[in-house]
């Protein structure tokens, strides 16, 4: 990618990105009607970091170093690139909460491999501005904002997008979490891996996190995405764990 690809992308019209994304609001919009009340639909994006970085590179890699160098080299068109991807997802969260998403979610999956001023200004302000076109236009949306791998830069993370929840991944230090809670709600944070293996190693971890953030304002969520390899019988468990917290 280069700066003329860059521009490129930002002369795509809105409408014709709608457009192919119709049928996400069509299955937005026949779940809503099929699910009981009472079951939350969330919508959700990837930030616009995460985006770029597949964009560029063309695919995933280890450390996301084709986006870092393009973003170093190319900073302004890397800014312009961020900017017009915040107003695209922006219009994407707003089409599946009019579509019947009671809630959205910003996935950024690699926001960890960012330094301490990249995530300012990559993971950070993209999202915000994600968050303010939303809220402006849906005053009402709630809206949860995921930075993998951000570490103690969660904390500024929730104070400057001003989301509603923030999801942790698994390697944020349940001590932690329990002083991010005091700002609000947090979502998370169970090892993946821990649904593949059952067993006790699920038990425990699932107990770890309610002992923990149970009594708080707290999302129930894997620390990231499930795999493919977890068995839907200890996905069943860990439902049933956690809805029969508290109960004894």
């Amino acid at each position: 990618m280069d700066p003329i690809d860059v521009d490129a992308i930002r002369a795509l019209d809105g409408a014709k990105i709608s457009s192919h994304l119709r049928p996400v609001m069509e299955t937005v919009s026949r779940l809503r009607s099929e699910l009981p009340p009472e079951t939350t639909l969330l919508g959700f994006c990837g930030a616009p970091w995460t985006v770029a970085t597949y964009m560029i590179a063309g695919r995933g890699t280890p450390d996301q170093a084709p986006a870092r160098l393009f973003a170093y080299r190319e900073p302004k068109a890397f800014e312009a690139l961020l900017s017009f991807l915040a107003e695209v997802s922006a219009e994407y969260l707003i089409e599946q909460i009019d579509a019947g998403a009671d809630a959205v979610q910003i996935f950024d999956s690699w926001a960890g491999v960012l330094g301490e001023k990249e995530f300012e200004e990559y993971a950070i302000k993209p999202v915000a501005k994600i968050i303010e076109i939303v809220r402006s236009r849906r005053p009402g949306a709630k809206i949860i904002a995921f930075a993998k791998g951000a570490g103690m830069n969660l904390k500024t993370y929730r104070q400057r997008t001003k989301a509603d929840a923030i999801g942790l991944d698994w390697s944020v230090p349940l001590d932690f979490a329990v002083e991010l809670q005091k700002d609000g709600p947090v979502q998370g944070n169970l090892d993946p891996m821990r649904v593949v293996a059952g067993g006790q190693a699920l038990k425990d971890g699932i107990d770890a996190i309610l002992d923990k953030l149970g009594n708080g304002p707290l999302i129930f969520n894997l620390g990231h995405g499930i795999t493919p390899e977890a068995n839907p019988d200890h996905v069943s468990e860990l439902v049933e764990r956690v809805r029969g917290f508290g109960r004894g």
